[in-house]
C-alpha cells in the first residue's frame, strides 16, 4: 500500500473512532436519563443493573478515547514523516495530466 493511501485509511479509522466515541457518549447520556427517570418509577431491577451498565460503558468510552488519541497522534506523525501534503500535491498534478 502506498503511503498516501495508508494515510487516508488511517484518517478514516480516526473518523470511525470519533464516531464510536460519540456513540458511547450518547449511550451514557441515555443510561443517565433512564437512571433519573427511574427515581420516579422506582424499579429495583433498573436500579441494580443500570449502574453496572453505566460503569462498563464509561470504561469503554475511556478506552475508545485513549485509543483514538493515540491513533490520531500516530496518524499525524505518519503524515508528517511521509510528507503527505507533498504526496497529495503530486497526486493532484498527476490527475490533471
Amino acid at each position: 500500500m502506498d503511503k498516501l493511501k495508508k494515510f487516508e485509511l488511517m484518517e478514516k479509522i480516526v473518523r470511525q473512532l470519533e464516531d464510536l466515541r460519540n456513540s458511547q457518549q450518547a449511550i451514557l447520556e441515555k443510561i443517565s436519563n433512564i437512571e433519573v427517570e427511574n427515581i420516579e418509577v422506582d424499579d429495583k431491577s433498573l436500579e441494580q443493573i443500570l449502574p453496572e451498565i453505566h460503569q462498563r460503558t464509561a470504561d469503554n468510552l475511556d478506552a475508545v478515547t485513549s485509543l483514538m488519541e493515540d491513533f490520531t497522534s500516530k496518524t499525524s506523525d505518519f503524515g508528517e514523516k511521509n510528507n503527505v501534503a507533498r504526496l497529495r500535491e503530486q497526486q493532484e498534478i498527476n490527475n490533471t495530466k
